[in-house]
């Protein structure tokens, strides 16, 4: 008897007795998904009850689908929706594209250290939460006394709110955001580039294609597969934003652009209490980012299957 007919016979017990040092280890990272990830789930059902906190988490009456359709009825329910699309819709254009522009004209240095010292400098914003960046940002763009400012008024022009009218602040946070997470992305695309055939660019090059002939030829379509995973992981939190961007960077001055889903979650759920509402509206969109991702993942394949990818 061979040893894979042995392994069929014995079926599951004979790994579990071979192994169970390890599956034991297993248990420890399993227990702590179940109690940190998924036991809280359970929580969903406050979206379907009208929540006392004297009444408790199961004493609280049943309303169904009563809740999503007081939550959709509300202004600010919209106007959550829209600024969410709007600012992680435009997060996509800009803080995805550029890192990929970015690391094809890294590639393209070949100074070494160089290189290598613009990719730390580049690096280093990813690691800064958004309390210092958004401290930093009001000592540098505060319309009275901000460093630009002074700066632009000692040169004779005007001061600019930066972060003090909507439309300037909308600027500001976008590109403050592509500062924030450029280098995290560039590191990713050129550890992608860094794995292609160094013949792939002999052959350009003696097909007579240039730099940029060879970059758009041969580098973009070798990092393509990562292009698209990074897109797809994109697209399933074009419904989230960031919490503690916007709330790090808001201000009374400025509210047309600064309401958004996870601030009307924190909003609703810990400035009014209203936790049946909150659950509701953070259910809402964690199904609309799971269908997203699926959907992506879904073309994604599709274009894999006909080659384009």
């Amino acid at each position: 008897m061979n040893n894979r007919t042995k392994r069929q016979k014995g079926g599951m017990g004979l790994y579990l007795r071979r192994d169970w040092q390890l599956y034991v280890l297993l248990l420890i990272p399993l227990s702590f998904v179940l109690v940190f990830k998924y036991a809280p789930m359970t929580g969903l059902v406050l979206a379907f009850k009208n929540y006392k906190i004297a009444k408790g988490f199961w004493g609280s009456e049943w309303v169904g689908f009563d809740v999503f359709m007081d939550l959709f009825s509300k202004h600010d329910f919209l106007r959550a929706i829209r600024n969410t699309l709007l600012l992680n819709g435009l997060d996509l254009v800009f803080s995805f594209s550029l890192p990929i522009v970015l690391a094809l004209l890294l590639n393209e240095i070949k100074n070494v250290r160089f290189k290598r010292v613009n990719q730390t400098v580049l690096y280093l914003p990813h690691f800064l939460s958004w309390v210092i960046i958004g401290a930093i940002a009001y000592q540098l763009l505060s319309e009275g006394n901000g460093v630009v400012n002074n700066i632009i008024f000692m040169l004779g022009g005007e001061r600019i709110p930066f972060l003090q009218q909507d439309n300037h602040w909308l600027f500001s946070y976008l590109a403050i955001g592509v500062w924030q997470s450029m280098g995290w992305g560039t590191i990713i695309y050129l550890a992608s580039i860094s794995s292609i055939n160094p013949e792939m660019y002999e052959a350009a090059t003696v097909d007579g294609a240039g730099r940029w002939r060879q970059a758009w030829n041969v580098t973009i379509p070798s990092i393509r597969v990562t292009i698209v995973t990074l897109l797809i992981l994109n697209l399933g939190k074009i419904m989230e934003g960031s919490f503690e961007r916007i709330f790090a960077l808001m201000n009374k001055a400025t509210t047309e652009f600064t309401t958004t889903i996870p601030v009307l979650v924190y909003r609703w759920g810990i400035e009014s209490g209203n936790f049946s509402r909150a659950t509701a509206l953070g259910l809402f969109q964690a199904v609309i980012g799971l269908i997203l991702v699926l959907a992506a993942d879904r073309i994604a394949k599709k274009l894999g299957e006909d080659g384009l990818i």
